[in-house]
C-alpha cells in the first residue's frame, strides 16, 4: 500500500493533516521528535495499526538521514513537509545554535527530504505539501531567522511546483497565525497577531482543497488572506517599523 510521510505530525497542523489524510484512505508515516505526543496523534486515528511512527531530529543532517533510511523501503505517494519552529526575540540576544536549528529544520530538512524521496513521488504521480508561512512574505523583526527560512521555503516550493507540473502536485501552504503550539516553542508572547488567527482544521482543509485542484499557492482563510493583502500593499519602509514595535516585548 502506498504511503504518505508527514513530518511534524505530533501536533498542530501535522496531526490535522494525519486525521484528514487517513479519512481519505492514506497509510501514514508519522514523524515527530516527541514519541509520547506522536503516539497520541496515532491514537486519535481510526486505524492506528495501519500507520507507522518515526522519530527523528530534523535539525541535524544525521536526523534527516535517519528519517530517510526509515522510509526508503516504503512506496511513497505523498510528502507533507510540516515540521518547523521559530525563535522569538532580538537576534543579537539569541544564541546562534537555535537560530541555525531553525534554518536546518524549516528549510534545509524539507529540501533534503524532498530530493531524497522525489523519485518515488514522480513515479507514483504523487504530491508534496510544503508548509511555509506568511512570515516568508516579509522580513520579521524579532523573528528574523524564521522569516528567512520560510521565505526560502516558499520560493523553493514555488519553483519546484513549476518544474514538476504535470508529474507531481505541489502545494505551497502559507498560513498566518494559528493556534498550533508554535508560540509555546518560539517564546512569542500571547496577544501578538491574535486578530489574524485561524484554526488548524481550516488551514489543512484549504491546503487539501488546493491539492485536489492540482496544487498551487495557498493562503488559507479570510483573515490570513487579509494579512497577505496588507503585506503586499503596505510599503516595506512603513511596515517594518510597525512590525518591530508590534513584535517587541
Amino acid at each position: 500500500m502506498k504511503s504518505t510521510l508527514i513530518t511534524g505530525a505530533s501536533g498542530g497542523c501535522g496531526s490535522e493533516f494525519a486525521r484528514r489524510l487517513e479519512a481519505d484512505g492514506h497509510r501514514l508515516l508519522l514523524h515527530g521528535r516527541d514519541r509520547v505526543r506522536l503516539e497520541l496523534t496515532l491514537g486519535r486515528l481510526h486505524h492506528p495499526n495501519r500507520h507507522r511512527c518515526l522519530q527523528a531530529e530534523l535539525s541535524t543532517p544525521e536526523g534527516v538521514e535517519h528519517l530517510r533510511q526509515a522510509v526508503k523501503r516504503e512506496e511513497l505517494i505523498g510528502l507533507v513537509n510540516n515540521a518547523g519552529f521559530g525563535i522569538w526575540g532580538p537576534f543579537e540576544r539569541t544564541e546562534s545554535v537555535p537560530q541555525i536549528d531553525v534554518l536546518q529544520t524549516d528549510l534545509v530538512a524539507p529540501v533534503a527530504l524532498t530530493h531524497a524521496l522525489l523519485l518515488d513521488l514522480v513515479r507514483n504521480r504523487g504530491f508534496i505539501v510544503n508548509v511555509s508561512s506568511l512570515a516568508g512574505e516579509t522580513p520579521l523583526p524579532h523573528m528574523s531567522t524564521y522569516a528567512a527560512a520560510k521565505a526560502g521555503l516558499t520560493f523553493w516550493s514555488e519553483a519546484l511546483r513549476t518544474e514538476l507540473a504535470g508529474r507531481v502536485r505541489v502545494v505551497t501552504l502559507a498560513p498566518g497565525p494559528s493556534p498550533t503550539g508554535f508560540r509555546d516553542v518560539s517564546g512569542m508572547p500571547m496577544g501578538k497577531g491574535n486578530f489574524f488567527r485561524a484554526p488548524a482544521d481550516l488551514v489543512v482543509r484549504a491546503a487539501l482543497h488546493t491539492l485536489a485542484k492540482g496544487g498551487g499557492y495557498c493562503v488559507p482563510g479570510t483573515r490570513h488572506r487579509l494579512l497577505w493583502l496588507l503585506q503586499k500593499s503596505v510599503p516595506r519602509r512603513l511596515a517594518l517599523p510597525i512590525m518591530e514595535r508590534h513584535l517587541r516585548t
